[in-house]
């Protein structure tokens, strides 16, 4: 595993590199606000203590008031037009099979309650972990009868939306141990080794220099629990292994395939540092 540089470190190397892509303002530097997320008049957990004392912080946090309270309005939060498309899906019939996912599941709001906060999570029949997309193309694929959709689709990204949107609310819960933990350690080894050009890794911005600004943007822990969230930059939703290669092609390093193993093992591990956090699908972010 790669040594776990100083924030100093991280900062020095980044400014040293003289892009503006990687450079970290130390002089703004700002923690998360004290801003309650309250949704339909229920409060979300934005806000942890980890075992070490650190507090964990839902990226919400961390966001400006004018990108908070688009989130805080169902009708102001534009993800929620791919989750009415999704919703317009789940009883879609596609494929040979001649069914839709309500066929098999029926209502979503019972049946998919807390399955987003449980990913990635093991599949016995594939012998490893399956995100939710992976786990979306499996059921089309295997019981539909029907053509796997594309990670980035807006099939895909509004049927997420639509089947994260059921645990909103609810503490993230992803299993660690067990067959999982080789994967879990996987992901945590991705996330402290250093790569690419400007030879850094996910902890020098997400654990060492959260807080501080990067260009125009506000560093965040890195937190996943409100994806697939929509992005004002991408001007769309998008997936949390889209924001891992855009993270990657940031400091000049190769991404690794997305969907491939060491995204999935990257986002369980990601999704495990903010374990208890409330799931946000879909999120607001800048």
């Amino acid at each position: 595993m790669a040594t776990r540089f100083t924030s100093s470190a991280a900062v020095s190397l980044a400014l040293a590199a003289g892009l503006a892509v990687a450079g970290l303002a130390t002089a703004s530097i700002a923690g998360p606000n004290d801003n309650k997320l309250v949704i339909d008049g229920k409060e979300y957990v934005t806000e942890l203590k980890a075992p070490d004392g650190t507090p964990v912080y839902s990226g919400w946090r961390f966001r400006n008031e004018a990108t908070q309270e688009m989130q805080l309005d169902d009708i102001q939060n534009p993800g929620f037009g791919h989750v009415d498309d999704g919703a317009a899906l789940w009883s879609k019939v596609d494929g040979e099979a001649g069914k839709s996912c309500a066929s098999c599941h029926n209502d979503a709001s019972e049946s998919m309650k807390g399955v987003r906060a449980q990913m990635p999570k093991w599949n016995e029949k594939a012998s490893k972990p399956l995100t939710l997309e992976q786990t979306i193309n499996a059921c089309r694929e295997n019981n539909l009868k029907a053509k796997a959709w594309d990670w980035e689709s807006n099939e895909m990204l509004s049927m997420t939306a639509f089947i994260g949107s059921k645990s909103r609310g609810m503490p993230v819960n992803v299993q660690t141990d067990g067959p999982m933990k080789a994967w879990h350690d996987k992901g945590k080894d991705i996330y402290y080794t250093r790569v690419g050009q400007l030879d850094m890794s996910c902890a020098h911005c997400h654990e060492n220099n959260y807080g501080k600004m990067i260009r125009a943007d506000h560093l965040s822990q890195g937190m996943i629990n409100g994806f697939p969230l929509y992005r004002s930059k991408w001007q769309g939703l998008g997936s949390a292994h889209r924001r891992f290669k855009g993270c990657m092609t940031n400091i000049r390093a190769t991404p690794y395939k997305v969907g491939g193993d060491e995204f999935v093992a990257l986002e369980l591990y990601v999704a495990s540092r903010g374990q208890g956090l409330s799931v946000e699908t879909p999120a607001v972010r800048n």
